[in-house]
């Protein structure tokens, strides 16, 4: 149903002349205008930044009730009233919302908004569910949603929630698990209905929401859901609102994102400990077999030696590179940042790296190390990798590489856990588990339908975004391409720095205005 004029109680609550005022003081100010914007736009912008200045304290409020609730997919019952929140606050805005459900899967919320005379249906396309936590890691607990000064490692100290009307600084840190990834786009477009129709205005486009609750757990139902409610999710572009801004603060677009798969090793010894002393130097031990397993992978430079590990990759294009060289060189200053004394490629630009595949050691186990070490030879070591796969890379293409790799290295491949006999049998022996992956997504970077979002996002950042051919994370979004036929942009809001995934996750609120902003230019598209 459309956006009506704001109610009499919305106007009590909300105070309208109060956003007006506003309104045309933000006006007065002169905002940047953006040639592709037109009136209706830019004067949609100014409301929704008018109402969210207005209302800081009541969108961050909202914002930590939501970041209060518990949202591992896992939990299937976290999930779900997630989900039923963020359906009855869509609902309250006028979005006919509701659950899509699939047995045994965290529901998905879907919303849709028809806009009478629109000509153009956009998708938006947000995650709610997040990352296990480790509690202990955290400054504060992360289902408590905590307010700073600025962020902890810069000296930020906590302070308590604004009161209604109290002036908020951007800079301000908002922690809690999922307040970067990838819960902060619901603030944000649940502030911008709400700045539209406290202006009485509304979309310029139809809208449709797709909230799902297991992207971070590799969104094994996606593909599921997509064909079972395809009807419902038929749209003239995909908006993705997840990962973060440029490493240099400035608002990106990007066009793209690598796929994944990944797998274990797992190499053997003997069959039960042995004592270091008496049978080292004798016995093989199982976690020096694995190291030269994963050394035998890369070179020297960081680059992947695997026998075609590369020939699938589609060529990086001019206009990939043409798009690099116009951003921002800020790599030199990353490494400084991240502590590194080199980078992998021969220095080659990160951007560049992400148009290729990477080979990563996610983590390796075998025996024990400091305190709890003991003088034996373990029975067997495990590595798990992942592979993050660019443009043309087929998932189980690139494991038949790897696993041709280690049989021509002379090991023998099983794929389920040997047997005594098999242990005893083969001096080189690996136990390798692949994992489900999916391809890479990437939308052409002259797409007619991405023009209006890139004024958009130019007229509500004030200057131009960075344009990037792919984001170096992964998100099944080539089930967005390949079975619902429209391309995608993916509009990130989040700081680079907000520690996703790990502890202490945050948003800068500096950061969420300008996704409030966003929402409200990209709602007003003409």
């Amino acid at each position: 149903m459309p956006i009506t004029a704001p109610s009499r109680a919305h106007r009590r609550r909300h105070g309208v002349p109060a956003v007006l005022a506003a309104l045309l003081l933000v006006t007065a100010l002169g905002w940047p205008s953006v040639s592709s914007a037109d009136a209706r736009q830019e004067d949609a912008v100014a409301a929704v930044r008018a109402f969210r200045q207005q209302h800081a304290a009541e969108i961050l409020e909202d914002f930590a009730a939501l970041l209060a609730m518990p949202n591992v997919a896992r939990d299937l019952d976290d999930v779900r009233a997630n989900a039923e929140h963020i359906r009855d606050s869509l609902a309250r805005r006028g979005v006919a919302a509701r659950l899509l459900e699939i047995d045994g899967a965290p529901p998905v919320v879907f919303g849709e908004l028809r806009v009478p005379g629109a000509e153009r249906t956009l998708a938006i396309y947000v995650h709610y569910d997040g990352q296990p936590v480790d509690a202990t890691q955290w400054s504060q607990p992360p289902w408590q949603p905590t307010l700073a000064t600025a962020a902890f490692e810069a000296g930020g100290t906590v302070r308590p929630m604004p009161k209604l009307g109290e002036a908020v600084d951007p800079e301000w840190r908002l922690y809690g698990r999922s307040a970067g990834d990838d819960k902060a786009p619901i603030p944000a477009i649940l502030a911008a209905l709400d700045g539209l129709e406290a202006a009485g205005l509304m979309p310029r486009s139809n809208l449709k929401f797709f909230l799902e609750g297991e992207e971070e757990a590799g969104s094994p139902h996606l593909e599921e859901y997509i064909e079972k409610y395809r009807e419902l999710l038929s749209a003239d572009l995909w908006l993705i609102c997840d990962g973060p801004v440029h490493q240099s603060g400035a608002p990106q677009l990007v066009f793209g994102v690598r796929g994944y798969t990944g797998f274990d090793l797992t190499t053997y010894g003997a069959n039960r400990y042995l004592h270091s002393g008496h049978y080292g130097n004798w016995a093989p031990n199982p976690a020096l077999e694995l190291a030269q397993v994963l050394a035998g992978m890369k070179d020297g430079a960081g680059n992947v030696v695997i026998e075609g590990f590369y020939d699938s990759t589609a060529p990086i294009t001019d206009a990939d590179r043409a798009a690099i060289a116009g951003l921002p060189d800020y790599d030199e200053t990353l490494r400084h940042e991240l502590g590194l004394a080199a980078t992998e490629g021969g220095g080659a630009p990160l951007l560049e790296r992400l148009l290729v595949p990477s080979l990563n050691i996610r983590g390796m186990a075998s025996g024990a190390v400091g305190d709890a070490a003991r003088n034996v030879i373990p029975t067997e070591a495990t590595a798990t990798l992942d592979i993050r796969l660019a443009k043309g890379n087929d998932p189980a293409g690139m494991l038949d590489r790897v696993e041709a790799h280690l049989e021509g290295r002379g090991y023998h491949v099983v794929h389920e856990p040997p047997d005594a006999t098999t242990r005893g049998t083969y001096l080189r022996l690996v136990y390798m588990v692949r994992k489900e992956g999916y391809p890479a997504a990437r939308t052409a970077m002259d797409e007619p339908a991405v023009t209006p979002v890139i004024a958009a996002a130019e007229l509500a950042a004030g200057r131009k975004p960075l344009l990037v051919p792919t984001l170096g994370g992964s998100l099944p979004l080539y089930l967005f391409v390949r079975d619902l036929g429209a391309p995608l942009v993916i509009v990130p809001i989040a700081n680079y720095d907000d520690n996703q995934h790990g502890p202490d996750e945050n948003l800068r609120l500096g950061n969420l205005w300008y996704g409030i902003d966003l929402m409200g230019a990209v709602f007003s598209m003409p």
